[in-house]
């Protein structure tokens, strides 16, 4: 049966354990909550040394993790058996293999948890993975999509009993990304920094997450959508003194994914907040820095500028660059892009 992490996790707390458990998906964050849940919280620590078996995939073979399976606890009400990246279980891909932990699954030991954490998405078209689903529990873990981040991000302060600011939030998705144990590392580094009842805000940020304020990505962003000459190009300089920090690629890639949408939102008749943010796949928070850009660049100048950053692109891969460093090109580019 599938759940979401949040209610295995509620169940998990209540001390309510399924024999069996499988774990997978892209996203490493909710998959490791989970397993660390169960391994530190299934067995009373005297009950871990004869019970407790943490293997990983590319170590077990089928017949071992069954046979591991199968036996009953020592002295103790139940046992816990977890395979980390189950994905390299040995025999996995064999169909006999496939048969013989089916044939578990349909009539699992009452006393022993079984969890398969699979660093990728299981083959939901095998059979043993569609008996899994159906008597046991599945939690899909996928990537959040980057309009979610925000939300994401609040909800994970609101859990904390943290409070943070719109501006603090979006520097966490600019400069961190969605990478969601770093997020999460992040925000719990803040949190033994922070005041009591003191709010996250940029400045926590910047001094916490080693973000400088003045010269980062995001302002650079800010910088451009504001059409703002004299600091786009300080920033720039920076990144130009500063290559091995600031390197070329991912700012091409700021640049383009920005500014696509950007001509988005020129296309979209209805500039609502609700319906932009669903035409362009952002959370709400961010439709105004793309109602902000289309006033200050308008539809030609932003199919100019699309121009711009893929000849910026080859640049930074060698083509026609000439003899011009990655900070000139990008300083040539912002030139062309603000005027």
């Amino acid at each position: 049966m599938p759940k979401s992490a949040a209610e295995i996790l509620k169940d998990l707390k209540k001390k309510s354990y399924a024999p069996l458990y499988l774990l997978h998906g892209d996203e490493p964050y909710y998959l490791d909550k989970v397993a660390d849940f169960i391994e530190e919280n299934a067995l009373s620590p005297a009950d871990r040394s004869f019970n407790q078996f943490i293997f990983f995939g590319k170590d077990l073979t089928i017949p071992a993790l069954l046979a591991n399976a199968k036996r009953f606890p020592m002295m103790a009400e139940r046992q816990l058996v977890m395979v980390k990246e189950a994905q390299a279980l040995q025999g996995l891909e064999q169909k006999e293999m496939q048969v013989a932990l089916e044939n578990y699954i349909k009539n699992p030991l009452p006393s022993t948890i079984l969890v398969l954490v699979f660093k990728t998405s299981a083959d939901e078209r095998k059979s043993w993975v569609k008996t899994f689903d159906k008597v046991g529990l599945v939690m899909p873990s996928k990537k959040l999509y980057d309009n979610k981040l925000p939300d994401w991000i609040l909800e994970y302060c609101h859990e904390n009993g943290l409070k943070i600011s719109r501006k603090a939030i979006e520097m966490l998705v600019e400069n961190v990304g969605n990478d969601l144990k770093r997020l999460a590392s992040e925000i719990d580094k803040i949190k033994l920094n922070l005041r009591i009842d003191e709010e996250i805000n940029a400045q926590v940020v910047e001094r916490y997450v080693g973000i400088s304020k003045e010269y980062n990505y995001f302002e650079f962003q800010k910088a451009l959508i504001n059409r703002d000459v004299l600091k786009a190009n300080q920033i720039v300089n920076f990144f130009a003194a500063n290559p091995k920090d600031n390197p070329l690629a991912p700012i091409v890639l700021l640049l383009y994914n920005f500014f696509s949408k950007v001509l988005l939102t020129h296309a979209t008749p209805d500039k609502s907040e609700r319906n932009l943010a669903a035409v362009l796949g952002v959370n709400p928070f961010f439709t105004k820095d793309y109602l902000q850009a289309i006033r200050s660049y308008n539809l030609a100048k932003v199919v100019q500028i699309l121009g711009e950053i893929k000849r910026l692109d080859l640049k930074s891969k060698g083509v026609e660059s000439g003899s011009l460093s990655d900070g000139e090109a990008l300083r040539e580019a912002t030139f062309r892009i603000l005027h």
